[in-house]
């Protein structure tokens, strides 16, 4: 089974992957330079396919951005306190 690609408002592509019942992945392709997202898949369609633009914008928006975990300073060492 292939991925849907969808092509969001501002212009940016991503591929949409079933991660599960309840989870899909929206991987960025092409030149989009943004983050992946991992969204709720909607209960009422488990394939993405079915769904139009608007309802994957939708579901886009609600995405969180992923957490970045600040790297500690090499500097900052605790035990010389």
């Amino acid at each position: 089974m292939g991925f849907r690609r969808f092509v969001d408002r501002e212009g940016r592509e991503w591929e949409i992957r079933v991660r599960g019942r309840s989870e899909w992945e929206f991987v960025p392709v092409a030149n989009n330079p943004g983050p992946g997202r991992t969204a709720t898949a909607p209960g009422y369609e488990g394939d993405p396919f079915e769904l139009s633009a608007e309802e994957l914008q939708r579901l886009l928006d609600v995405a969180p951005l992923p957490r970045t975990r600040a790297k500690p300073s090499p500097f900052n060492d605790e035990s010389t306190r």
